[in-house]
């Protein structure tokens, strides 16, 4: 499940950033109902993209700001509880991660949906039914 997180260069350390991204990949986890299971924990994957401040951008102008974009099957995260929970954790993380060079009004996150039978893992389509029965499996191991 793929966190996208993009920064201006200079907002976070590469420390920082790698901490963040733990802690996200942790948030994504634990607001599914999923923190430990095998087969959700090696697919939660993602980017950090950093790039020059000049390209950061709010309002047309460049920003200390910061974009987290989660993509997951239609099966994840659809409550508006779940969505709000992942949402908040995520701004929360960044906003500690940055230490206070960032303002909370300039993290953004957004939820995007993969359709059915459009989640592909290793070469092979999973269907919502497939990847439930994957994480079942795994948690049954």
């Amino acid at each position: 499940m793929p966190i996208t997180l993009t920064l201006p260069e200079r907002l976070l350390s590469s420390e920082a950033q790698a901490q963040a991204f733990a802690r996200l990949t942790d948030a994504v986890l634990d607001v599914a109902g999923l923190t430990g299971n095998a087969f959700m924990t090696a697919n939660v994957i993602g980017t950090i993209n950093v790039l020059p401040a000049e390209r950061v951008l709010a309002a047309g102008k460049p920003v200390a700001a910061a974009f987290i974009e989660l993509k997951l099957p239609e099966i994840a995260l659809t409550t508006p509880e779940a969505k709000r929970a992942f949402i908040e954790k995520a701004t929360d993380i960044v906003e500690q991660a940055a230490g206070g060079r960032i303002k909370r009004e300039h993290i953004w996150s957004n939820i995007v949906y993969a359709p059915e039978g459009a989640w592909g893992i290793a070469g092979h389509s999973y269907s919502n039914a497939d990847l439930v029965g994957a994480i079942q499996n795994a948690a049954g191991s």
